[in-house]
């Protein structure tokens, strides 16, 4: 009797624990969303071609799906904002860039010694043109992404515009209207403005050889006159400082010493370049550039810091001696004076930004950490993503623009960014779910 109460009361205790064990279990909480101090209702965003969802070297479908913009207005949408509308591509476009060409995607690409490798390669032999020459406004779904591929701050409030950069002409009210005036027409209450590195890259694409960066005094004139004209009714919104974009891929894939010889190599190359003073050895060297500063015969090796852009014709170098016994042309590298200037004056535009900022008390993105924090190798949710060129993760195929992970990514400092600011709860993109360069 006394092992069976024994028995009894055991099964009692533990009983009682269980339940004490099930009381105590902590009960999972969806995490709450507030908008904070920021009417989101009506969302728009200004920016160039990482904003308008250009990627792979190209406008299309996927990319705009995935666009900067695109992301935060989803999350913006789970605290009041409305329907967001994008200048879309067809589904089954090839886009199209500003040359006419289709998006790159990864295949395989035979070179000039007959090696087949993977390759950024275009989807189709010519790009949906026909895309840019039809208007697709609709007034009753008035556009949010006012991302434009090629546009620069000073851009933003020009006339007619439309005629000069067939993205917006696609989209414009009428042909003579200005970004910002089709930008405002909605009466936003939330904005984003993610502008300038057009402002930069078309000149540092060139190899710092043509053409000119946007002045300082211009760029904050018209940075100055885009943020009134957003903030004057009382919008809250976000800036975005500029990247260093020189920490892209497209300008550090191939590196300086690329320059591979064997012995008898570099016998040849001795033979062309001891008279002036310039030697080889096996192994890596610089390559051969133009530089009208070095001296009587305007050519040098690359020293460490320079970069040799991707639009170096690669086959050139493997097969026609191009940055050994042809030097690069300055259009296809960056040398140390040229990239001192370009980040001076990535530097003095982001100093204008903030200081915009500030004055209208707007919340501040800093992507240019993010990109820098990229270049070095980083780890999100377990997921190792860096600047390296297709297997990085990060980036699309033409190394200066992001792919979707790499979008929300930058999407997510927005978010964090506007939360900080105003006191909001906007819930952040898992970029996981997001896809980086498909493999064929």
């Amino acid at each position: 009797m006394k092992e069976i109460i024994t028995g009894i009361l055991a099964l009692i205790v533990i009983g009682i624990g269980t339940l004490g064990l099930n009381s105590c279990k902590p009960k999972y909480k969806e995490p709450s969303s507030s908008a904070g101090e920021i009417d989101a209702s009506r969302f728009v965003m200004i920016g160039g071609s990482h904003t308008a969802g250009y990627m792979d070297d190209g406008l299309y479908y996927e990319g705009q799906e995935n666009s900067i913009a695109n992301l935060i207005s989803l999350k913006l949408q789970v605290v009041g904002s409305g329907a967001f509308y994008q200048p879309m591509m067809s589904v089954n476009s090839v886009g199209v860039n500003a040359s006419g060409m289709a998006h790159l995607k990864l295949g395989y690409k035979t070179d000039c010694l007959g090696v087949t490798s993977l390759s950024p390669v275009r989807i189709a032999a010519s790009g949906d043109v026909a895309a840019l020459s039809s208007n697709i406004y609709n007034a009753s779904q008035p556009f949010g992404n006012f991302g434009i591929p090629g546009m620069t701050v000073t851009a933003v409030n020009v006339s007619s515009y439309g005629s000069a950069n067939s993205f917006f002409g696609r989209m414009n009210s009428s042909s003579s209207a200005t970004v910002l005036a089709d930008a405002t027409v909605s009466d936003p209450t939330c904005f984003a403005v993610f502008l300038g590195i057009e402002d930069l890259l078309p000149f540092v694409q060139k190899g710092a050889s043509n053409g000119s960066m946007t002045s300082v005094a211009n760029f904050s004139l018209a940075y100055e006159n885009i943020v009134s004209t957003l903030t004057a009714n009382g919008a809250k919104g976000i800036v975005s400082l500029i990247p260093d974009i020189t920490e892209m891929p497209y300008f550090t894939t191939v590196p300086w010493n690329g320059l591979n010889l064997t012995p008898d190599k570099v016998t040849s190359l001795n033979n062309i370049y001891n008279p002036i003073g310039i030697s080889f050895q096996e192994g890596a060297n610089g390559f051969m550039i133009e530089d009208p500063g070095a001296g009587a015969f305007n050519v040098r090796h690359m020293e460490p810091g320079e970069l040799v852009l991707l639009s170096t014709p690669l086959d050139s170098v493997k097969c026609n001696l191009m940055g050994s016994a042809f030097p690069f042309r300055d259009e296809f590298v960056l040398t140390l004076d040229e990239l001192t200037a370009i980040r001076a004056r990535i530097a003095e535009y982001n100093a204008v930004i903030t200081n915009i900022a500030t004055a209208h008390n707007l919340a501040i993105a800093r992507t240019n950490d993010l990109v820098n924090t990229l270049q070095k190798g980083m780890v999100y949710n377990g997921i190792t993503l860096s600047a390296k060129f297709v297997s990085g993760g990060a980036y699309s195929l033409d190394g200066i623009h992001f792919n979707a992970k790499g979008n929300a990514i930058i999407a997510n400092e927005f978010i964090r960014a506007l939360n900080v600011k105003y006191k909001a709860q906007i819930p952040s993109l898992n970029a996981v779910n997001y896809s980086s360069t498909i493999f064929p």
